[in-house]
């Protein structure tokens, strides 16, 4: 490995890096998430790896802004090829579900409860605000269209992400028994949302 790298080196090593500590995580755990075993997965000294990483938390944070990113992506392709607002809902929730149980090591680590402080990281500050958008303009689309009232579109749109991620939690921990229809349960909560926030 050279000494001085090009940007476009930089950056797929900070790649290879993000992919490693992903992979590890999914494997062993977030406690086999440290500078030793990621350099050593990406041939590189654990002193060479802090010349593009602070630190283990750093590199977390990347992985995370990648799946918050990548998450955001797929969700604003279902949101543009939905149908009319007040429908959004079905498919935008389906795109999330389907992101998550296909990268469900990635998921995990997007939501690890002992994350650092997010502000700390501007670029993943961004990316979870990127993956917030979609739902919040189903919600906006949907009260312009009449279809639903709500004086705080916000709140609305965090009340379906927490169904919807709350549900991917359980499945991802093997909490929905085999008798139970996961896509019954996503139909169900999604009908109750709907009901609730609907006009009239």
């Amino acid at each position: 490995m050279p000494r001085f790298l090009s940007d476009d080196q930089v950056s797929a090593l900070r790649e290879r890096t993000c992919a490693a500590a992903e992979r590890l995580f999914a494997e062993h755990g977030p406690e086999a998430v440290s500078m030793r075993p990621l350099a050593a997965e990406i041939g590189l000294t654990a002193m060479s790896l802090y010349r593009y990483f602070k630190d283990k938390d750093d590199i977390l944070a990347a992985v995370r802004t990648q799946g918050f990113d990548r998450i955001a992506e797929v969700l604003e392709r279902a949101l543009a090829a939905s149908m009319p607002p007040g429908c959004a809902a079905a498919p935008v929730s389906s795109a999330y579900i389907t992101f998550a149980l296909e990268h469900p090591a990635a998921y995990r680590l997007m939501f690890e409860l002992t994350q650092p402080n997010e502000a700390d990281y501007p670029e993943l500050v961004r990316a979870v605000s990127r993956a917030r958008r979609p739902l919040r303009a189903f919600v906006e689309q949907s009260i312009a269209a009449g279809w639903i009232e709500a004086d705080e579109p916000e709140a609305v749109a965090h009340a379906y992400w927490a169904a919807i991620h709350g549900l991917v939690v359980l499945q991802l921990a093997g909490k929905i028994p085999s008798a139970v229809s996961f896509d019954a349960i996503r139909r169900s909560i999604l009908g109750a949302l709907d009901r609730g926030f609907r006009k009239g």
